[in-house]
């Protein structure tokens, strides 16, 4: 889908927001009847942005601006106004956001470009960006992390969404390692998959993440063998590997599986678990302890849960055992970071996990999962709020999340730097 456009008839300065919006409209009426929109239009600098009119929530714990104005300019924040009166820029291409809610942009911290994406170098623009706003921009999505797909294809997508070809979200990426013989039974078994024995193959292969540009790493210290016991990576294996990014200040994540995993990750120093462990049932007390001491990290992918069997009454087991470990975390004060392993699964709409997540938090905490923590923890300074000098990464939603989880869900304009990457029609 296009960008938004804008509107040139539309150039005002110093002018009443309610005024302003009746002659965009009138003005986007003779447009289209005159066939003004053409690709050059659409394709026109948007430098300058101003979403008007809306309810402003600037953080998870600041109070709403109501009939607000979130105004960017060559990517950045200028200002959050409150009031129906107040100045625009020349040029400025203006959202219509009356009766919309206005908040940060989203992060989802565990995705995958694997199924649709391949030989994405070779791909059209608008196909993969018409694949970027069904699996992310269109739910909202400013910042990613990829963790696990074929590394030279998310480099591909990467560049084309930082050349401005494909509008998308910023993109992270971390490497993966497997243990010894732990080849997932649900991966391609003639897919070539880096698996450490030892701690110098590690910590050798670390390095090399590092040196292609990746901002994290990703062990596998738990990996599903279906019907065989589950591999587990050694613990001095994970330590040497998680030193190494660490030494790079890049953070480890684990796939973890079971309980051992879950400790060694603990153990050899991980700072996020991708995922909670249902099939453990729980967190052991020591666990929760251990994870909150050292600051770590929890991913919860409920919504996954329900892909992964077939059977409902399984499906509703691992779920609820999902959310328990989620709130027993939550409930120590841990750091929790929205993400849903889409792209390994196809269930792209996040309304189900965000009305999962609310079973165990309130929405301003599903809100800083989605904004402000990540943004904290991955000390990423200039996202994760709407105030001035911070990115002009945000979305405008439907419906005010205060009123329903599942409202997240509902995104009518997605914005990074400044940019529309997404806009419902």
């Amino acid at each position: 889908m296009p960008h938004a456009m804008r509107v040139r008839c539309c150039q005002v300065d110093g002018i009443d927001v309610n005024k302003l919006m009746k002659i965009t409209m009138n003005c986007v009426h003779w447009a289209l009847t005159l066939g003004l929109f053409t690709s050059a239009a659409i394709a026109a600098d948007q430098q300058k942005l101003a979403c008007v009119g809306g309810t402003v929530y600037p953080s998870p714990t600041a109070e709403p601006i109501k009939h607000a104005a979130v105004l960017a300019e060559g990517g950045k924040i200028t200002a959050v106004e409150s009031g129906l009166r107040f100045k625009l820029p020349a040029s400025t291409k203006v959202l219509d956001c009356r009766g919309k809610f206005v908040v940060a942009g989203f992060w989802n911290s565990h995705v995958h470009f694997e199924s649709g994406w391949q030989i994405a170098v070779e791909q059209r623009a608008d196909k993969l960006e018409a694949h970027m706003q069904e699996m992310l921009t269109k739910w909202g999505m400013t910042t990613v992390w990829d963790l696990g797909s074929l590394p030279s294809n998310t480099q591909a997508i990467r560049r084309r969404v930082e050349s401005g070809e494909v509008p998308g979200p910023k993109i992270l990426m971390a490497g993966d390692i497997f243990p010894k013989n732990g080849h997932p039974v649900y991966l391609p078994p003639e897919m070539q998959l880096p698996e450490a024995a030892t701690q110098p193959q590690a910590e050798q292969m670390t390095q090399q993440y590092m040196k292609m540009g990746f901002e994290g790493l990703k062990l596998f210290t738990g990996s599903f063998m279906g019907n065989k016991p589950v591999v587990n990576m050694p613990l001095e294996v994970v330590k040497a590997a998680v030193n190494v990014a660490h030494t790079h200040g890049k953070p480890a994540f684990a796939h973890t599986q079971n309980r051992v995993g879950t400790d060694n990750a603990l153990n050899g120093g991980v700072d996020i678990l991708a995922h909670t462990i249902p099939t453990e049932g729980s967190f052991s007390t020591a666990e929760l302890a251990q994870m909150k001491e050292q600051h770590t990290a929890l991913i919860p992918t409920l919504t996954l849960w329900t892909t992964v069997v077939q059977d409902p009454a399984v499906q509703k087991q691992l779920v609820q055992a999902g959310v328990s470990e989620l709130k027993s975390y939550f409930g120590e004060g841990g750091t929790i970071l929205f993400g849903t392993d889409v792209g390994f699964t196809s269930e792209y709409d996040t309304t189900q996990e965000y009305e999962f997540m609310g079973r165990a938090m309130g929405w301003k905490d599903i809100l800083a999962s989605l904004t402000a923590s990540p943004a904290e923890y991955f000390k990423s300074l200039t996202k994760g709020r709407l105030e001035k000098g911070m990115d002009a990464d945000f979305v405008v939603l439907d419906a005010d999340p205060a009123a329903g989880v599942k409202n997240f869900a509902k995104v009518k304009y997605t914005v990074r730097g400044g940019k529309v990457i997404y806009e419902e029609k």
